[in-house]
């Protein structure tokens, strides 16, 4: 067999498995940087936010996920896509008006003295919390499940454990036969969440400076 190229760093890519994984829940996070991006092509605009776990057991979660991680595309996952209201007066742009501000009144209600003036780079270095829920979903057609950011709430619900875990959500197919996740009954009182998704195209390998 002939040796084929890269073959060096992919057996060290291969040895990386994913690491732990973060339980469903809330946490208490700091805000690393954000990122405005303009509507394009005719897509909305949207705001992407940046963050790592400040508190509790979990305390830098996602940079030492990513430290762990010895990929050479790796990508720092600690990050929400905040959407932009179209303002076009459709549900569905009612629906993302109430997405975004229920990121801003997470971030003023985590932070006294605070209030959204629409400069969202003000948001870094403060404090937020956010509920993260588990995702079923297909790949390569493997069915998977995860943890992703969902919404934002006050770090005070957070600490007192006044939430609810947001409900186990479906994607691309996927039918519940794969891995079991905790809590996939639990309702959620966070409404339609699916302006936000923690993985995509929107990735960047570091935190924001």
């Amino acid at each position: 067999m002939k040796a084929f190229s890269n073959y060096d760093q992919a057996k060290e890519n291969a040895k990386y498995e994913g690491g732990e994984r973060l339980p469903e829940g809330g946490y208490v996070c700091r805000i690393l940087g954000t990122k405005y991006t303009g509507p394009q092509n005719g897509n909305s605009g949207f705001i992407t936010m940046q963050f790592d776990i400040a508190e509790g057991d979990h305390a830098g979660f996602f940079q030492k996920q990513y430290e762990s991680n010895t990929s050479e595309d790796k990508k720092f996952k600690g990050k929400v896509t905040i959407w932009e209201p179209k303002d076009d007066g459709t549900e569905q742009d009612g629906w993302t008006k109430n997405a975004f501000a229920r990121w801003t009144n997470a971030i003023e209600d985590s932070n006294p003295g605070y209030t959204w003036d629409w400069d969202e780079t003000k948001w870094k270095g403060k404090l937020v919390g956010i509920l993260f829920g588990t995702t079923g979903t297909v790949i390569e057609g493997k069915e998977i499940t995860y943890t992703e950011a969902r919404t934002g709430t006050s770090i005070e619900k957070v600490r007192s454990g006044d939430y609810k875990i947001p409900k186990f959500k479906k994607r691309n197919g996927y039918t519940g036969n794969g891995s079991s996740a905790s809590n996939s009954d639990n309702n959620s009182d966070n409404g339609s969440d699916d302006w936000m998704n923690v993985t995509g195209s929107v990735a960047e390998e570091l935190p924001f400076n």
